[in-house]
C-alpha cells in the first residue's frame, strides 16, 4: 500500500502543480528533493539519537548539495537526485537505524522519489521545462 500511494501521491502533486504553473520556476524539484531528504533528519530527531541526527544531516546534506548544484546547472541532476534518493530509501535501514522512522516510510518515500524523478524527467524530455537556466 505504500508504494502506492507514493506513486499516486507523487502523480497528483507533479500534476497540480504543472496545472497551476508551479513548475514553471525551476526551482520547484530541487525544492521538493530538499524537503524529502530533510524528512529522515527530523525522524532522527524524533527517536532522539544524535549519533543517528549525525548521520542523517549527512546523508541529506549529499541530496542538499546535489538539489542545489542541479538548480544552478542541470535539473537532470534533481532528477538524479530524487531517482538516488529512493535508491536511498531502499537501502536506508541497512546503514542507519533511525527509531523514528515509520516502518511503511521507506516504501513510500521510494515510490514517492522514483515517480517524482521521472514526472520530473518527462517534463525535460518533452521540453515542457528547461534543464539549464
Amino acid at each position: 500500500m505504500p508504494l502506492m500511494i507514493g506513486v499516486l501521491l507523487a502523480l497528483a502533486v507533479g500534476l497540480f502543480a504543472t496545472r497551476l504553473g508551479l513548475d514553471r520556476d525551476r526551482a520547484l524539484y530541487p525544492a521538493v528533493t530538499i524537503v524529502v531528504a530533510s524528512y529522515y533528519v527530523l525522524f532522527a530527531v524524533m527517536g532522539a539519537s544524535t549519533g543517528v541526527l549525525l548521520r542523517e544531516i549527512l546523508a541529506g546534506a549529499a541530496f542538499l548539495l546535489l538539489a542545489a548544484i542541479g538548480f544552478k546547472k542541470s535539473l537532470w541532476l534533481v532528477v538524479a537526485a530524487l531517482a538516488g534518493h529512493g535508491v536511498f530509501d531502499l537501502s536506508h535501514g541497512s546503514f542507519i537505524d533511525n527509531a523514528g522512522m515509520p516502518a511503511w516510510w521507506p516504501h513510500w518515500c521510494l515510490a514517492y522519489d522514483v515517480t517524482a524523478a521521472a514526472y520530473l524527467a518527462w517534463l525535460l524530455k518533452s521540453k515542457r521545462l528547461r534543464a539549464t537556466a
